[in-house]
């Protein structure tokens, strides 16, 4: 990434509040999206362009079959009874002996977060898992990883937790299924092809049994309107006056992801540890319609290299759509009755939400302080 495209992001990270030292809680409320000068590549706009003209211009481009609605994980089209209810938001074994996952495909969105010794860890936010026998592996709980949870009203899937994250797990709005609890037996099991901790999965018929023990709710609250702005159906997102993003490098230093955009498919393929990154389940690799690439303020928290993110505060971001890349700000929205179970939302440059294609979307979390050594051309 050159560094001229560098300059619209410096500037956000040195606008955006600073980071208290409590890690991920609220201080206060998040800062507005900072004015930034505009890149040398012209405008920051999201630009979108019809993918068809049928119809009249009248009909609601969105208007859907009776029974169907837009899903709040990917803005397609799914039935009301999936769409309607609550996601589960799955920790997911990235160590090198965890490779391949099984399910990961099956994931409409994607996070991926560092966490202690530079290795990073993947949740998958799932909202049709039906028929799936197998997902995993899992992996335990960091406090950053629920608050993103929580912007999905999503049911937390785990096995075990760090320390730091028990207060949080405790809350009476933070519904988790927890392996190390009491619906541990029930909902995850083990394989012999593979050692410990690299061998504990889940399924669709666990997780529905771990949330009937509990008693969680298992539909959307009431007034739910999800994270996402997604384009309308009959339009495509093209980031066309942003700059070339062909291929992309967080540039986690232990599995060192990268992702390729695939002019055939339109999406982003991914790669890790030196190759492509496949499900276990399908043998494809993944692949994405959205990659978003969002800065964090971090501290450190102990000398065992345990870490906590801002997930509150605000910071920068860049979007990654069909080969192109635009800047904006990340910050979370204000919700009076539960901040923590807000949703942070996407801006470009302007002020403006960002709509996003319809599709499948990745998250890479990153330091801020890393921003410099992100690759996007």
């Amino acid at each position: 990434m050159k560094i001229k495209k560098l300059t619209a992001l410096a500037l956000i990270m040195c606008a955006t509040v600073v980071l208290s030292l409590g890690g991920c809680k609220k201080d206060k409320e998040p800062a507005p999206a900072p004015a930034v000068q505009e890149e040398e590549t012209g405008s920051d706009k999201t630009e979108t362009e019809p993918v068809s003209n049928t119809g009249s211009e009248e009909k609601d481009p969105n208007e859907l079959p009776e029974g169907q609605m837009r899903s709040f994980l990917s803005g397609l089209p799914v039935d009301e009874k999936i769409g309607n209810r609550r996601p589960v938001a799955i920790m997911l074994n990235n160590l090198k002996p965890a490779q391949p996952m099984s399910g990961v495909s099956y994931a409409d969105v994607v996070y991926e977060y560092v966490v202690e010794g530079g290795i990073t860890r993947l949740m998958g936010v799932f909202e049709n898992y039906d028929g799936l026998e197998k997902i995993g592996s899992v992996r335990s709980c960091r406090e950053y990883f629920v608050y993103t949870a929580l912007e999905f009203d999503a049911i937390y899937c785990h096995f075990g937790q760090a320390s730091y994250a028990v207060e949080l797990l405790d809350k009476d709005y933070v519904d988790n299924i927890n392996g190390l609890g009491p619906a541990g037996d029930v909902s995850y099991y083990r394989t012999t092809d593979r050692q410990a901790p690299h061998n504990v999965y889940t399924s669709k018929k666990g997780i529905d049994a771990g949330i009937d023990m509990l008693g969680y709710r298992k539909d959307h609250y009431d007034g739910y309107k999800g994270k996402f702005k997604f384009c309308d159906l009959d339009k495509e997102v093209t980031n066309e006056d942003g700059y070339s993003a062909k291929h992309i490098e967080p540039k986690y230093k232990i599995n060192k992801p990268w992702f390729d955009y695939n002019e055939k498919t339109g999406k982003y393929d991914r790669f890790q540890y030196d190759g492509p990154q496949t499900d276990d389940l399908t043998d494809e690799q993944l692949s994405y319609d959205n990659v978003i690439l969002q800065y964090n303020f971090w501290v450190q928290l102990d000398d065992k290299d345990y870490l906590a993110f801002d997930c509150h505060q605000g910071g920068a971001i860049q979007y990654c759509t069909k080969g192109k890349c635009i800047p904006g700000t990340w910050k979370r929205e204000i919700n009076e009755d539960n901040y923590d179970m807000s949703a942070i939302r996407y801006y470009d440059m302007d002020g403006n939400e960002i709509e996003i294609n319809n599709g499948k979307t990745f998250i890479c979390v990153i330091q801020n302080d890393e921003v410099e050594n992100v690759v996007v051309e």
